[in-house]
């Protein structure tokens, strides 16, 4: 039984950090709230995560992301920032759920949980700019919204079935890999193409 609740434990650790990959915000809420209302029990490290503070912090600024991350160029800042904040919030959840138990050494999980969450808010960023370009930002309020929804999913199955969390980890982390490289060669040939038909500059009236 042990080693099963060890495994479980792990599994959804990396459901969490996953989700935190996609919505760094939304899983650090759903967890916390989670814990305040009992369904949870976090443990003391992690108690804050439950406290009035952190939950109206946390909440401010999911609903701002929330938002921001659904207009053209303005998702671009965001993702930048979420290349520092999303393995931070990866780590915290990762580590959090394995210390339920301490199944794994704190740094072990903070640095599996940042590598997690990290690695699929990477994807993002690099396959955001593909989707911005082929729709002319039409498609960026759809795919934010599939990968708030599917931040959502992923927390509820890691702390309720972490099997099927973990598979869903997977695929998503293929899917990413391979809009992450239609990415990579639509940016080069793009370059390609204005290298090859470069602007020419107005003459001058004589």
């Amino acid at each position: 039984m042990e080693i099963t609740a060890a495994v479980a434990a792990v599994l959804g650790a990396f459901g969490l950090s996953g989700a935190a990959g996609l919505n760094a915000w939304l899983p650090l809420l759903v967890v916390g709230a989670a814990d305040r209302f009992g369904w949870i029990d976090l443990g003391s490290s992690y108690g804050w995560l439950s406290s009035t503070p952190a939950l109206i912090g946390i909440g401010v600024v999911f609903l701002l992301d929330l938002v921001g991350d659904k207009i053209p160029a303005l998702d671009s800042v965001l993702h930048t920032i979420g290349l520092f904040v999303a393995p931070v919030s990866g780590a915290i959840l990762f580590t959090a759920d394995t210390s339920l138990s301490s199944h794994l050494p704190p740094a072990v999980a903070a640095i599996l949980g940042a590598v997690t969450a990290g690695s699929i808010h990477a994807g993002r960023t690099v396959a955001r700019p593909f989707v911005t370009g082929t729709t002319a930002g039409v498609g960026n309020p759809v795919v934010s919204t599939a990968e708030d929804g599917t931040s959502l999913a992923l927390t509820i199955l890691a702390l309720a079935v972490p099997v099927l969390a973990f598979v869903v980890i997977l695929i998503v982390l293929i899917a990413l890999g391979w809009l992450a490289f239609r990415a990579t060669r639509w940016l080069r040939s793009k370059h390609d193409r204005q290298e090859r038909n470069p602007t020419r500059p107005a003459r001058r009236s004589q």
